[in-house]
C-alpha cells in the first residue's frame, strides 16, 4: 500500500511540475517590436523587476480619420539590457522579446520578456554628411 501511494504522489508531483514549467518557462513565441520607449523603471515590493513600455507607430483607428497608438508593455530580466534601456527614454528602440504563457514575480509583471536590444536610435539627432 505504501508503494502505491508513493507512485501516485510522484506522478501528481511530476504532472504539476510539468504544468508549472509549461505555463511559466515554455517560450510560447518570440519576435521583435519597435517604437518609442515611453518609460522604463525598476519597481516591486519584494522582487525588484524592470518594467517598460514602448509606443509603436500609429495605425488607423476604428473611427474614420483617427489614429490609435499601440503600446507594448514588457519586463526585462537581464541587468545589462536594463542598464542600456535606462538611458534610452524617448528614443526609438527595436527590442527582441520572448513571450511566455504566464508571468512570475521574480521575472517581471509581464509575460513579454525583452532579452536583447537590436537598435537604439535618437529621432532628434540627424547625422550631417
Amino acid at each position: 500500500m505504501g508503494r502505491f501511494v508513493f507512485i501516485i504522489v510522484s506522478i501528481i508531483i511530476l504532472v504539476l511540475g510539468g504544468i508549472f514549467f509549461y505555463k511559466y518557462y515554455f517560450v510560447f513565441g518570440q519576435g521583435v517590436k519597435a517604437g518609442e520607449l515611453n518609460y522604463f523603471v525598476q519597481k516591486g515590493y519584494i522582487f525588484k523587476t524592470y518594467e517598460g513600455k514602448v509606443i509603436q507607430s500609429g495605425y488607423r483607428g476604428k473611427v474614420a480619420g483617427t489614429i490609435q497608438s499601440n503600446e507594448f508593455q514588457f519586463s526585462v530580466s537581464s541587468e545589462r539590457v536594463a542598464q542600456q534601456l535606462m538611458t534610452a527614454s524617448g528614443k526609438t528602440v527595436e527590442l527582441h522579446y520572448k513571450e511566455y504563457l504566464g508571468a512570475i514575480p521574480w521575472r517581471g509583471y509581464s509575460a513579454f520578456i525583452v532579452d536583447s536590444i537590436i537598435s537604439i536610435k535618437d529621432p532628434m539627432r540627424q547625422d550631417l554628411p
